[in-house]
C-alpha cells in the first residue's frame, strides 16, 4: 500500500502532470462556456442545439479544428480525472475525519465524471456511430429493477444533494479553497470571486432541476419524465420566468466556465 501511496504521490507532484491538470480545467471552462451560450440561446428562441456537455462538444467538433481541441479536451480531463482518483487514494490529508472520507467520496465522484466527459469528447472526435444509451432509456431500465423505483428516487436524491452542495459552495464562497491565494487578491481577485459564486450557484440550480426530475419520474413511476441538463433546462424554460429564468441560469453557466479559467491557472493541486 506504501508503494501505491508513494507513486501516486509522485504522479501528483509532477509539473508536467500539473500542466494537464490546468488544461483540463480550462477544457471544462470551455465545455461550460458553450453550454452556457446554448442555454441563451434556446431562452431566445433557438434550440436547434443541445444545452448539455454532448451539445457543447458536438459544437466543437463542427469548427475549424474542431478534432483536434476535442482530443486536447480528453486528455486534459482525463488528467483531471486522474487528479481526482489520486485525491480520493490519499488526498484531503490536512482534514480530519469523517471530513477526510467525504472528501474523497466526493474526489472519487468527479474522477467518475471527468471520465465520463472525456470518454465523450473521445467519441465525438472519433465521429461514432453507435448511439449511447440515453438517460431516459437508463432511467426506464432502473425502474424496472427490483426497488428500481427507489432506485431512481434515490439517483435524483443524489443529484439534489450535489446540486445543494454546490449552491452552498458558491454562496459560503468554499470555492476559493480549490485555489491559491493569489486567486483572490489583487485587482482580479473580487472578480474571481463573484464569478465563483455566481456559477456554482448556477450550476447548482440546474441540478436540482435534473435531480428533481428523476424523483418526479420516480413519484409518477414514468422514466419518461427523467432527463438530462438539456431536458432541465428546457424545463425552466417552460415555467411562468421561461426565458428570463433560463437566461439568468443559463449566464451563471458561462460565469462557471468563465471561473475554470481563474481556477485553470490558480488551481491549489496539492493532496
Amino acid at each position: 500500500m506504501n508503494t501505491a501511496q508513494n507513486t501516486a504521490h509522485q504522479v501528483n507532484d509532477n509539473a508536467w502532470f500539473e500542466r494537464l491538470v490546468r488544461v483540463g480545467l480550462a477544457s471544462y471552462g470551455i465545455v461550460h462556456l458553450l453550454i452556457g451560450w446554448l442555454a441563451l440561446q434556446l431562452a431566445f428562441g433557438d434550440s436547434s442545439g443541445a444545452p448539455d456537455q454532448q451539445g457543447a462538444l458536438q459544437q466543437i467538433a463542427a469548427e475549424p479544428f474542431g478534432e483536434v481541441l476535442l482530443w486536447i479536451i480528453a486528455f486534459g480531463l482525463l488528467a483531471m480525472a486522474v487528479w481526482q482518483g489520486i485525491e480520493a487514494f490519499v488526498g484531503h490529508r490536512s482534514r480530519d475525519n469523517p471530513k477526510r472520507t467525504l472528501k474523497r467520496i466526493s474526489s472519487a465522484g468527479k474522477a467518475v465524471l471527468y471520465t465520463g466527459l472525456a470518454v465523450s469528447s473521445v467519441k465525438t472526435a472519433l465521429e461514432s456511430k453507435s448511439k449511447s444509451t440515453s438517460k431516459d432509456s437508463m432511467t426506464a431500465k432502473l425502474m424496472d429493477l427490483p426497488l428500481g423505483r427507489f432506485l431512481v428516487f434515490a439517483v435524483g436524491a443524489v443529484i439534489i444533494g450535489v446540486g445543494v452542495a454546490l449552491v452552498v459552495k458558491g454562496v459560503k464562497r468554499k470555492f476559493e479553497r480549490d485555489l491559491d491565494g493569489r486567486a483572490t487578491s489583487g485587482s482580479t481577485g473580487s472578480t474571481v470571486v463573484r464569478l465563483g459564486q455566481v456559477g456554482y450557484t448556477a450550476k447548482g440550480v440546474a441540478l436540482g432541476v435534473v435531480g428533481a426530475l428523476f424523483v418526479w419520474a420516480a413519484w409518477t413511476y414514468d422514466a419518461n419524465k427523467a432527463g438530462g441538463l438539456d431536458v432541465a433546462l428546457r424545463k425552466l424554460l417552460d415555467t411562468g420566468l421561461g426565458p428570463w429564468l433560463l437566461a439568468l441560469v443559463a449566464a451563471g453557466i458561462v460565469c462557471f466556465g468563465a471561473y475554470c479559467f481563474a481556477w485553470a491557472r490558480y488551481a491549489d493541486t496539492s493532496s
